[in-house]
């Protein structure tokens, strides 16, 4: 029951990330802004995260991860009250410091939940128990692109070549009316994050403690270490150290593609209406469901560094395509990796806090490789950059694929380790 009510939590992240690559679109056009100022958009979103990781993980250990998750829900549901001041405001700096504070919620949620899941339930099941939950995510993703789909873009058209056949004065007044619109969806996520508060807030939830047996065999909670002691072990743990690098890497990699999918349609069809090229995001974000179902189908009859291996080589190949083939090819490419990106978070989530075999260290581990997010404040904006002083969109897609090759990187070196540990198991036999 407990580990029912935690998965419910999953999706509400999954909306909040996938309405920026609405509002990404929307806010370069009335804004009129450049690739790399629009991707400011994610470093206030993923900033946040690497901010309050850590802080979220010393409340878990002086309060628990129930406290932790309330806190979580209380900011995202203080950052979309926000949105009201910020669509009446309707300057670009208010918008990014509502988006902020969602960002501070939904830090508290990602650090707390990704590492409650996997603690809830024996070990061995972990990484199958929060592979299960993240397939969630991708619903959520979906109800945020369809909401930003219908509401913000409900104006019809292309908003850019709309406005561009307006007066200055026209198109000022036409964008803040158009900005107005970016409410409507917040208000609907507010309803459901009051209803799963209560839900939570009403339901006993296991402490999930590190524990120990004493010389007399009973269990007793062990005593945390300093954050001195913390970094110390942690710093020293290779494998942990390689496994957060990669979640940096993936993150930034998945916040790019997904940040620049809708203006690269818009791109590469200029007539095609704003409704339309948000499409293509609701069809990569079922791509990316339907890739962890197989992916997970996979894992459990194969290894699942192995399957993660082949995973990341055959989304580098996509994301080489959508750089490289100036075409609509290009887009259906960029669905096919979202496909490929699979289960890459929650696997490396889980592998990497597995390689901490001292509990007493886990919050604060959960919280590094939550920091590890920032890569979704970096990347997107590397990759405007690029587009920026290339002038194209589409080349500048060639960061996420290398990013994509340093993840099957991370994956076969996993796998290598793993085979060798387990010829070395089998010889001392």
């Amino acid at each position: 029951m407990q580990f029912l009510v935690i998965c419910m939590i999953f999706p509400l992240w999954g909306a909040a990330a996938s309405l920026n690559d609405i509002l990404i679109t929307q806010f370069k056009t009335v804004f009129t802004l450049n690739d790399t100022a629009t991707a400011f958009v994610q470093s206030a979103f993923y900033g946040a995260y690497f901010l309050i990781a850590i802080p979220a993980s010393i409340i878990i250990k002086k309060k628990s991860y129930k406290f932790a998750i309330l806190t979580g829900l209380t900011f995202y549901i203080v950052g979309c009250g926000m949105f009201f001041p910020a669509s009446k405001v309707a300057t670009y700096s208010m918008f990014l410091v509502a988006i902020f504070a969602v960002a501070v919620g939904l830090s508290f949620l990602e650090t707390s939940c990704d590492t409650y899941a996997s603690m809830l339930g024996p070990k061995e099941y972990a990484n199958r128990r929060l592979n299960f939950a993240q397939t969630l995510v991708p619903l959520g993703d979906i109800l945020g692109i369809v909401l930003g789909k219908y509401f913000i873009f409900s104006g019809g058209g292309n908003l850019a070549n709309t406005m561009a056949k307006m007066s200055p004065a026209e198109a000022e007044a036409y964008g803040q009316k158009m900005l107005q619109l970016t409410l409507k969806p917040y208000k609907f996520i507010l309803v459901i994050l009051v209803i799963v508060f209560l839900i939570l807030a009403f339901t006993d939830m296991p402490k999930a403690k590190a524990f120990s047996v004493d010389k007399d065999g009973n269990s007793v909670e062990e005593e945390k270490p300093s954050m001195k002691e913390t970094l110390h072990y942690l710093l020293g743990n290779r494998r942990f150290k390689k496994g957060v690098f990669a979640q940096f890497m993936y993150v930034g990699m998945q916040t790019a593609v997904w940040s620049f999918t809708i203006r690269l349609a818009l791109q590469l069809d200029k007539h095609m209406p704003d409704s339309i090229a948000a499409n293509f995001m609701i069809i990569s974000y079922a791509a990316w469901f339907v890739g962890k179902l197989v992916a997970n189908y996979l894992m459990n009859r194969y290894s699942i560094t192995k399957v993660l291996t082949y995973y990341s080589f055959l989304g580098m190949i996509a994301l080489i395509i959508t750089f490289a083939i100036p075409n609509m090819i290009a887009i259906y490419a960029a669905i096919a990796t979202s496909f490929f990106f699979g289960p890459c978070w929650p696997t490396i989530y889980a592998h990497t806090l597995d390689t901490v075999e001292e509990k007493q260290y886990t919050e604060t581990a959960g919280a590094f490789i939550v920091m590890a997010i920032v890569g979704g404040a970096v990347m997107p904006a590397i990759q405007g950059i690029v587009s920026d002083l290339t002038h194209s969109l589409q080349f500048s897609f060639i960061v996420p694929a290398i990013c994509f090759a340093a993840v099957a990187f991370y994956f076969l070196s996993e796998h290598r380790y793993e085979t060798k540990m387990a010829a070395v198991s089998a010889n001392n036999k």
